[in-house]
């Protein structure tokens, strides 16, 4: 387990447009706001297409992370996630997760890791600034390589 107290800065409601590609829209957010971290403890909204990690498929190592993608379309998404400081290119590194709900199958719903979206109408999130420790996300070799959330 790792931990940090972590200092908050800012808090800022935002909201994505319509036809916007939600990482996009979020990079230039905090590019625009000097948000170099933080977490978002909530978002709504519809996406008109997204992809999310998952396989139809029997998996070969069920340990092993997944990095396949599925793809949706039409749903509305609940979602939470975590923006680490990017120091090889200064940006952000998103770990957004979300529960979405396909709107022509009944709500039938899918939760995973978001890997791509397109904004449907809109997209309503909290960002909350994280002003220290720096939070980044290198990958860990021994752990197949998965990017991990680290503190300091």
């Amino acid at each position: 387990m790792r931990s940090h107290e972590l200092t908050v800065g800012r808090t800022f409601g935002v909201t994505f447009d319509h036809g916007e590609d939600f990482f996009e829209a979020l990079s230039t957010f905090c590019r625009d706001n000097g948000v170099r971290q933080g977490y978002i403890p909530s978002f709504i909204g519809a996406f008109a297409e997204a992809e999310i990690v998952g396989a139809c498929e029997k998996l070969a190592d069920p340990d092993a992370p997944v990095w396949a993608k599925t793809y949706v379309t039409n749903v509305e998404a609940f979602g939470a996630g975590t923006l680490a400081h990017d120091p090889a290119t200064g940006g952000i590194l998103p770990h957004i997760h979300v529960s979405a709900g396909l709107k022509a199958q009944s709500a039938d719903g899918r939760t995973s890791h978001l890997l791509s979206a397109k904004v449907q109408f809109l997209s309503e999130l909290l960002i909350v600034e994280v002003t220290s420790p720096t939070m980044t996300r290198p990958r860990n070799p021994d752990l197949y390589d998965v990017p991990l959330l680290t503190f300091g």
